[in-house]
């Protein structure tokens, strides 16, 4: 498989639910501002991946039809939470193997206020097995399923290495510091981790309101394009994805007796451990990550999961500012899920929205000065996390 070519990538400004379009106006504005980075037009897609959640079945035509009627395949991608990088995976692959020379990604998600909650109640859950190993090892009544998750991951690694709550303010003040320059960004006033450790809390000893991020709505999309397509089309090819790779769910997610696991520590670990091999690189040649920070616990553990740091030296990472401008690797430039939101099927291409423009040096404000070298990290419980390496050329 040779490296595929990110041709042109558009995102929507996300933002609160009852506030956005519709979504299939989301996605279709996604695709247009993706395809006119791109210079091309919606007739030379040869295939389609639309992924969202939270919809009925054909809502990827539903937004795909407002851009151009052309009778390709588009295929409708829901895989929780990783499901935007699921539809990348996707698209990639079809380039990689050479079936495809231009491929599109679309994601989008028009999301309700309030925690995630189960749609279909009158069926078994896909959390069954996960509820059940969770009520193993914490008591936590009356907290939300997502809340309930992330925390207990969160103090696992609080028991473990003696990691302080702070640790997690900490990571959403550096999100806040980063998103104050992110004008797609939904929350970009400024926190401290004082202010983060003083709010609400909803889970004591654990968690505070803002150490988890929004429902959000959005839309965001990707071009992806062989270097011959590229060639011919006179398409330039700065930024190349050149290492992928997708995991799902171990025996070691219900047997390590750990939330950490539970939450797909494993998973991300693997993933990364195949980009790395794959690309004949290390964490230490990464510039900039954008990572899943669905909450301020699952950044810090990610840290880990992704090599950036040795295992229980996530607090050390953190308070010596390598996660950040003039550290190590700069994490969540944009500001990451914890201030721009987290629109499930829009979350991975906006990823690799503001990877690319990192890379290409378009990033204006929120800039990682000389990035060659980027990861991302998408999560989705139930499970499955995809892994993407992208290069500047």
């Amino acid at each position: 498989m040779s490296d595929v070519i990110v041709a042109g990538v558009g995102m929507i400004p996300f933002a609160k639910p009852g506030a956005s379009a519709p979504y299939h106006e989301m996605g279709t504005e996604a695709v247009k501002l993706a395809l006119a980075d791109a210079g091309l037009g919606y007739d030379k897609v040869q295939q389609a991946y639309a992924g969202y959640v939270y919809g009925d079945s054909t809502c990827g035509q539903r937004a795909l039809y407002h851009v151009g009627m052309t009778g390709i395949p588009i295929v409708n991608v829901n895989n929780n939470c990783s499901t935007g990088s699921t539809a990348l995976f996707m698209a990639r692959q079809m380039i990689a193997s050479g079936a495809l020379d231009c491929v599109l990604a679309v994601g989008f998600e028009q999301m309700k206020p309030g925690a995630l909650g189960s749609v279909y109640t009158d069926r078994p859950s896909a959390f069954e097995e996960f509820d059940a190993a969770a009520d193993q090892l914490i008591d936590a009544p009356g907290i939300p399923l997502a809340l309930r998750y992330f925390g207990g991951a969160g103090l696992s690694h609080m028991k473990k290495y003696g990691t302080p709550l702070d640790a997690f303010a900490k990571v959403r003040a550096k999100a806040s510091r980063h998103a104050k320059n992110n004008p797609l960004a939904l929350f970009r006033k400024e926190v401290t981790a004082d202010d983060v450790m003083n709010d609400q809390v909803i889970w004591p000893g654990v968690m505070t309101r803002l150490m988890a991020c929004p429902p959000t709505c959005g839309g965001a999309a990707a071009v992806l394009v062989s270097e011959r397509f590229a060639d011919k089309h006179g398409i330039g090819k700065e930024v190349r994805i050149a290492a992928q790779a997708m995991t799902t769910d171990t025996p070691s997610t219900f047997k390590a007796g750990d939330m950490m696991q539970l939450v797909g520590y494993d998973m991300a670990k693997e993933a990364a451990g195949r980009v790395y091999e794959s690309a004949g690189i290390g964490p230490d040649d990464l510039d900039v990550v954008e990572l899943h920070d669905c909450f301020a616990h699952n950044e810090l553990i990610t840290y880990e999961a992704l090599g950036l740091c040795g295992e229980g030296e996530a607090g050390k990472f953190i308070n010596d500012g390598d996660n950040t401008y003039g550290g190590r690797i700069v994490t969540n430039p944009s500001g990451g899920l914890l201030s721009k939101g987290h629109p499930l099927g829009a979350t991975g291409l906006a990823q690799c929205y503001e990877l690319t423009r990192q890379l290409r040096g378009t990033a204006g404000s929120t800039q990682v000065e000389g990035a060659k070298v980027a990861l991302q990290h998408n999560l989705g419980l139930g499970g499955a996390c995809v892994v993407t390496l992208y290069k500047r050329h």
